[in-house]
């Protein structure tokens, strides 16, 4: 039982910086220039420790044609339909606009309820305008400074019997049993870091086949969609939604910020995030498109699963082209299981061709990882996206495999016996002691060897690619780790 607040007003009044100054962390781009929202964003947020879900949109414009602006319109006005309240936002310096008046009219005339909000009140520059405010007829306005974290106890006020009507607190203003259930998820890798001590100590379990942990169901699996401009993201995940979630349309660089939806496949939970395209680097000039870019690489860097969007309708030519093969090194190399998925596959031509290069480039020029899983879809149609889902569950699945030690161990005695390690500097081979795999997402090894230093990257390749091919490790990263095995009689025995 939760309380969602969306928050309204017309462009470069501060809605997102609000929005980040609740949610407690910045998710949303903030830039002086107007429109910079036009996705809706929501976020769990809390207010004197009250928590609720909270919606930030695009600026409202006076336009309701098929133009950028006024589909952007349409998506706050479906916003704003669906919560529960809203919070209406003017810049206090700049007063009351007509554009503010206008809407405020719009408002009055709805069903959901709503609160003024005068934002940019810190000092005296705001006072005229909040005075004005009184004239909207939408009730006592409240001053805050978003920026500054000004006033937050008066919005708190305004809520409060909102609060209340929605469960969320009782009439002695505490939070009701049900309100106190709702815990934030666990975010990020929750596999501890080893050090050399504890990672020595598994020496001891050789023979014991160490169980897999299972993969929580409950938790959902953070999937990004990635690519080039205008290679279909948005609709894509528009198409697994089953709704026009994500703003759309032919302008190539329509989504600004990496926008978060949560969605179930087959009975597990997923939370998909629409990122904006990234173009090569020395091509962004435009401040805001460069946030936008950190927005991608930050939502890859917290991801499970990333899918790579091609456009398939460029041909041959334009399949996994160094700008997207940037991308997909860039995803390998924090980690991540990536799909690839040539979208727009029903106006496509000459298919065959177009798969066999794309198989020869993953070949060539991602040695790296072996075997990604590459699927033909059409997010348009709907074409195939349960066929890429069924992928991303099963790179998942690799991606979290943990491998019993002494099954390791043994597999190494193996390697060993048919190509032993080289010899080292003073003519010494080198003596690799015993591997463990201390962590997961990805698969990552540790190999415990007498000199660390004279081990070739030849054959520390030789051994993930042959640990690849004999566990089933396709399509996922894999890390090896080489470690000096701690001399107990170095330093007097300390």
């Amino acid at each position: 039982m939760t309380l969602t607040v969306a928050i309204i007003g017309r462009p470069n009044v501060g809605k997102s910086t609000l929005f980040n100054r609740l949610a407690g962390r910045r998710l949303a781009i903030v830039h002086d220039l107007p429109g910079v929202t036009r996705d809706i964003r929501e976020a769990p947020a809390s207010l004197a420790g009250v928590p609720f879900r909270l919606l930030d949109t695009a600026g409202l414009e006076d336009a309701s044609d098929d133009s950028l602006p006024g589909r952007m319109r349409r998506q706050t006005e479906a916003a704003l339909a669906g919560c529960d309240v809203a919070l209406m936002l003017i810049d206090a310096r700049a007063g009351v606009t007509p554009l503010d008046a206008q809407f405020a009219d719009l408002l009055r005339k709805g069903p959901t309820p709503v609160i003024l909000v005068a934002n940019k009140c810190e000092g005296n520059a705001g006072r005229p305008g909040l005075y004005e405010s009184y004239s909207m007829g939408l009730g006592d306005p409240v001053p805050v400074s978003a920026e500054h974290g000004e006033g937050l106890g008066d919005l708190f006020d305004a809520l409060r019997p909102h609060f209340e009507a929605a469960g969320v607190l009782d009439a002695d203003g505490r939070l009701t049993e049900a309100a106190e259930s709702i815990t934030a998820e666990a975010a990020g890798d929750l596999d501890p870091e080893w050090d050399e001590e504890e990672l020595e100590s598994l020496e001891v379990d050789l023979e014991e086949d160490e169980i897999a942990p299972v993969i929580d169901p409950e938790r959902p699996i953070q999937l990004a969609i990635v690519g080039r401009p205008n290679t279909g993201k948005s609709t894509l995940v528009n198409s697994l939604l089953g709704r026009e979630r994500m703003l759309t349309g032919p302008e190539a660089g329509v989504t600004r910020d990496a926008i978060e939806v949560d969605w179930s496949f087959e009975g597990r939970r997923f939370r998909l995030v629409d990122t904006a395209g990234l173009r090569r680097k020395a091509r962004i000039e435009d401040p805001v498109e460069k946030l936008s870019a950190a927005d991608t690489l930050n939502a890859i860097r917290l991801a499970e699963v990333v899918v790579l969007l091609l456009d398939g309708s460029q041909g041959v030519g334009g399949v996994l082209d160094k700008q997207e093969l940037t991308i997909a090194r860039r995803v390998i190399e924090e980690g991540r299981a990536l799909v690839i998925a040539v979208n727009k596959w029903d106006i496509a031509d000459d298919r065959e061709t177009v798969l066999r290069r794309l198989s020869d480039r993953l070949e060539t020029s991602l040695t790296q990882v072996k075997g990604i899983p590459t699927v033909s879809v059409s997010a348009l149609t709907g074409k195939g996206l349960d066929k890429l889902m069924r992928r991303v569950l099963d790179i998942h699945a690799q991606w979290n495999r943990r491998l019993p030690t002494g099954r390791l161990n043994r597999w190494l005695e193996g390697m060993l016996s048919h190509h032993p390690p080289p010899m080292g500097r003073l003519g010494r081979r080198v003596r690799l002691r015993f591997i463990t795999q201390p962590k997961a997402r990805p698969p990552t090894f540790a190999l415990f060897t007498s000199r660390p230093e004279d081990l070739p990257d030849s054959y520390s390749r030789f051994l993930i690619n042959g640990l690849r091919e004999d566990f089933g490790l396709v399509g996922v990263p894999i890390r090896l780790w080489l470690r000096r095995r701690r001399n107990p009689y170095a330093d007097g025995g300390r």
